[in-house]
């Protein structure tokens, strides 16, 4: 599986950006899609993911201001950013797990990153 993130970008406080990121390849029952971010100094933290059951979970730093959705029938998951703060800057990794069963219904888990985009909130 191949994570193609994209949307990045230079934004002043206070405005919006939205991320993308495709799911490509082959092999899998399920997958689930999600956001985390880096910023300098720090450890990589979630933002927003959904979970297996569909539901969604959302770092309370971003609720309220950023929103996950996904296309499933692309294997795409979103990310709009509102009413962004400096505070907000940091490199965004798309992340995805997915779900194979072989043939005796053993279940398999497998974690993937994509590159990250960098998302600059600055005046």
């Amino acid at each position: 599986v191949q994570l193609q993130a994209s949307g990045g970008g230079l934004v002043q406080p206070g405005g919006s950006l939205r991320l993308s990121c495709a799911a490509s390849g082959s092999g899998f029952s399920k997958i689930t899609m999600g956001w985390y971010r880096q910023a300098p100094g720090k450890q990589r933290e979630l933002v927003a993911v959904f979970t297996r059951g569909g539901s969604t979970n959302y770092a309370d730093s971003v609720k309220g201001r950023f929103t996950v959705s996904r296309d499933s029938a692309k294997n795409t998951v979103y990310l709009q950013l509102n009413s962004l703060k400096p505070e907000d800057t940091a490199v965004y990794y798309c992340y995805a797990e997915t779900i194979s069963y072989n043939d005796y219904g053993d279940m398999t888990l497998a974690d993937y990153w994509g590159q990250g985009t960098l998302v600059t909130v600055s005046s």
